[in-house]
């Protein structure tokens, strides 16, 4: 693996690092750390990576590493820059022979993630972007037992992605995480919707296998002098004719990282929520019913994402690291001629990142309307 972005400074490419490593199936052999050079430097050396692995620029590393024997340069690459460095190196690394991972949303606007994903099929290489919630046992759970009719017809989806960091103008600070999330050169057109909604969007599509249709957005800036939204509360109409509901704030005081999915359907409910990942509960009238990772028969899909015996918390750094195990023993299969396990061949790819940044634009659109149902942009 290569990583575009990630220096020492940043939290999500650390983060992204460690789920990487964490199976043994990928080792980090170099990188474009910053768009700083003497940050990628020092980056490099922190990481222990050889000096003239480490890159000034991404396109330098995309370039370098292709002119390498193949057994030396790297299969593919990590991209976990600021949103509006995302389309340009997924492009050139794509283009140049190189499969690619890349953190969500998958580029600055709904235009570029449909010339991605052109670009994605035309090439033929792997792409996965990391929705990582969808890495959880549970959630794999939930979404198998959607699948095989235990909730019955599906009625109804609330799920709600509180956060509390930006409460205040953080922006204003020497907050690095605030500022690049807040301005709309490097984030894009939404903020807090672009940031956490997307998340709480993919995730009900996931679980439910059913797509949104039309929506009714109200986006909101609470705090003075901010440029993007803070705050949203959207109605939604699903495949089927299932209802729903999306919540999603970046100034819900005191709360933390509270993204939380429930779903009913004619013979019951599902209840999942990230800050408890290792309990699911399925209720109807007739009581509750507590699911927890190796305990009790669980799908295939479940088990396959456990790592820990029963009892054992997993969390944040193992959904991220599902999500890179599974690509990494997908991207094995296809080197090596052979059809993959459709267990692993399990992570989100371009066209998540297609609705993702449609969710935005029909969002935007909505919210400038003054009719109550927009359609969603395919």
């Amino acid at each position: 693996m290569g990583m575009i972005g990630g220096s020492l400074e940043a939290f999500i490419g650390a983060v992204h690092r460690r789920a990487a490593v964490f199976d043994g199936e990928i080792e980090l052999v170099c990188g474009a750390f910053s768009s700083n050079p003497e940050k990628s430097k020092a980056t490099g050396r922190a990481l222990y990576l050889p000096e003239d692995r480490v890159y000034g620029s991404f396109e330098e590393m995309i370039l370098r590493e292709k002119e390498l024997p193949e057994g030396e340069r790297m299969d593919f690459v990590s991209i976990v820059t600021p949103n509006h460095v995302h389309f340009p190196p997924a492009k050139l690394a794509l283009e140049n022979g190189f499969h690619v991972v890349c953190d969500k949303p998958m580029t600055l606007n709904l235009a570029e993630a449909k010339e991605l994903a052109r670009i994605v099929k035309e090439t033929g290489r792997l792409f996965c972007l990391t929705h990582n919630y969808t890495g959880y046992p549970m959630v794999k759970e939930a979404r198998e037992m959607v699948r095989s009719g235990k909730l019955g017809k599906l009625r109804k989806i609330v799920v709600e992605y509180p956060q509390g960091w930006l409460s205040k103008l953080e922006e204003a600070t020497d907050y690095k995480q605030a500022i690049w999330r807040t301005d709309p050169a490097q984030s894009g057109a939404a903020g807090c919707m672009g940031d956490i909604g997307t998340h709480a969007e993919n995730l009900a599509e996931y679980i439910t296998g059913l797509k949104i249709t039309e929506l009714c957005a109200d986006l909101t800036i609470f705090v003075e002098g901010r440029k993007l939204d803070d705050d949203g509360n959207v109605l939604l109409h699903f495949e089927d004719g299932v209802k729903g509901v999306l919540h999603a704030s970046q100034i819900a005081n005191g709360e933390e990282n509270s993204l939380n999915i429930r779903i009913y359907g004619e013979l019951g409910g599902l209840e999942w929520h990230q800050m408890e990942p290792n309990t699911l509960i399925y209720k109807s009238q007739e009581g509750r019913r507590i699911l927890r990772p190796g305990v009790g028969e669980l799908s295939a899909a479940a088990r396959a994402h456990i790592r820990v015996p029963a009892g054992h918390p997993e969390g944040f750094f193992e959904a991220f690291a599902n999500l890179y195990r599974n690509f990494a023993i997908t991207l094995r299969s296809r080197m090596n001629g052979q059809e993959p396990d459709p267990v692993y061949a399990d992570f989100p790819g371009a066209e998540d990142g297609i609705r993702g940044l449609a969710f935005i634009e029909t969002l935007l659109k909505s919210n400038q309307s003054n009719e109550k149902w927009t359609k969603f942009v395919e």
